[in-house]
């Protein structure tokens, strides 16, 4: 039997009542295929920010750094500067373990209406690449002359040759097992330097992939067709910010941000990878019992896959898919009374049907 050591940061909010319901048909399936997984959990969180003065401990990176993967619930709490949370935990994690892609799946499920007219179950299933380390998150910059009229703040961009390039060369390669075609999310025609900069590397990775077919379009006009034709995108690739953004619209066109899954990866596997559902942590809702667990169940099977259990990974992803389509359990997001338990129950009732 193969075992996997995961470490477990449910973190704050609802990601203490998802992570549970994850883990739950992470053990289902693997007792199917044969795969065991080992939990050490931490408790780093903005509750530990408020009690200790940090978000993780300063040795926190070497105690993860020998586990299988991380599964991440959610981060984030009112009273913590969203800056402190997310400098303090999820940036370190990603740069110092070079997670520079961010995987972001989007698919329209059957059962579960889309707000967008023209998004049709079967018609609307593409992905996100983020480059994840570098691009407009940089830590270059500063402020000066604060509570003074002249005051200011900078922030600059950085775009490398190197970090560019290995996100487009996974965004391609990606495309060429899926339908061979690539979208550049760019704003070369208002950002003068470090955009034009992202369009002659895809030109030029592109011609060395001469299978896929590529175009690019401007950040403004993605985002509406998006929305005005989504079944049209297979992989798009973007920037840390473009994508950011392009991975939220897209997961609230496959009918909520609470569906979401994504993964933070080190496709050389020097370093463990990441694997965190989009959806944060909703204080509105936590300690209600009521989160949607699809999103961290899907971020499951992103693991699953990720860790060589692809065929585990379509089952995780097939119990969502029979869940949505064949029954009517839907938690509140998604129109329903369902709690996260009673819908983590119906999806183990399919995992292997």
């Amino acid at each position: 039997m193969d075992t996997h050591r995961i470490a477990l940061v449910p973190g704050d909010g609802i990601g203490r009542e998802v992570i549970p319901a994850a883990c739950a048909v992470l053990d289902a399936v693997g007792a199917r295929h044969g795969v065991s997984f080992s939990y050490d959990e931490f408790d780093w969180s903005c509750e530990r920010y408020l009690s200790e003065g940090s978000m993780m401990p300063a040795d926190g990176l070497d105690r993860v750094r020998g586990h299988d993967a991380i599964f991440l619930g959610a981060v984030g709490q009112p009273g913590v500067p969203d800056h402190i949370s997310l400098w303090g935990l999820l940036i370190p994690i990603r740069r110092q373990f070079r997670q520079y892609v961010n995987l972001r799946p989007i698919r329209v499920f059957e059962g579960l209406e889309s707000p967008v007219r023209g998004a049709r179950p079967g018609e609307v299933e593409f992905v996100v690449v983020r480059e994840n380390v570098e691009g407009e998150y940089s830590e270059i910059g500063g402020r000066l002359n604060r509570g003074f009229p002249e005051e200011m703040a900078v922030q600059e961009s950085v775009f490398t040759r190197a970090g560019v390039t290995r996100v487009l060369d996974y965004a391609f390669t990606l495309a060429r097992s899926r339908r061979g075609y690539v979208t550049s999310a760019t704003k070369s025609n208002g950002i003068v330097h470090t955009l034009p900069f992202w369009d002659e590397l895809v030109a030029e990775r592109g011609a060395l992939h001469p299978d896929v077919r590529w175009d690019q379009e401007h950040i403004d006009a993605l985002c509406a067709k998006f929305v005005l034709d989504p079944a049209r995108f297979d992989v798009v690739v973007g920037s840390n910010l473009f994508g950011d953004v392009l991975s939220d619209l897209a997961a609230a066109v496959a009918g909520g941000i609470g569906i979401a899954p994504a993964a933070n990866i080190n496709p050389e596997r020097d370093f463990p990878s990441m694997f965190e559902p989009v959806h944060g942590s909703a204080p509105d809702i936590a300690g209600r019992g009521i989160a949607n667990p699809i999103g961290a169940v899907w971020t499951a099977a992103m693991m699953l896959d990720h860790l060589g259990h692809a065929e585990a990974a379509a089952e995780v992803k097939a119990s969502i898919a029979a869940v949505l389509a064949k029954t009517d359990v839907r938690t509140p997001d998604l129109g329903g009374t369902a709690t996260t338990e009673s819908f983590t129950r119906a999806l183990l009732e399919f995992v292997g049907r």
